[in-house]
């Protein structure tokens, strides 16, 4: 068995499911359901539609750079994961999207709860990556 091959579609189903799960704890905070998907669309000028695709293609990329690297990380596999996903918002979210939205850094011009929220939504959306790629890490593809 080739334990360093990426389950796809494992992978595939943990970014899913985590994107769902992003947008649950998401929903908690804000009260609002696909906040994400909605701002994508609007930011892009293309629409609530592709807002949709393109959150849940982020989500099924990062599972599948995840699940990539997974291996290549220290530690017992959760702490890979919350690594993982506090590596991606801290460099990604906070430095990168919020900034480019105008948001400010870790999207402190918003509230200053924003780092915060951001990060617990990217733990919850680990919790099934974390499950798919590592519950059937040692069998093959």
């Amino acid at each position: 068995m080739n334990t360093n091959k990426i389950n796809w579609k494992n992978a595939i189903i943990g970014g899913v499911l985590g994107t769902i799960a992003f947008d649950i704890i998401g929903f908690f905070f804000t009260g609002t359901w696909w906040d994400i998907p909605g701002l994508l669309g609007e930011k892009t000028g293309l629409g609530f539609a592709y807002g949709v695709f393109g959150h849940f293609s982020n989500g099924i990329l990062l599972a599948i750079l995840y699940a990539g690297i997974a291996p290549s990380l220290w530690g017992p596999t959760w702490l890979r994961t919350l690594f993982f996903v506090t590596a991606e918002t801290v460099a990604l979210v906070w430095f990168f999207m919020f900034p480019l939205l105008g948001a400010g850094i870790a999207g402190t011009k918003m509230a200053a709860i924003i780092p915060l929220v951001s990060l617990v939504r990217h733990i919850a959306y680990g919790v099934p990556v974390w499950y798919f790629v590592h519950k059937f890490q040692n069998k093959e593809n």
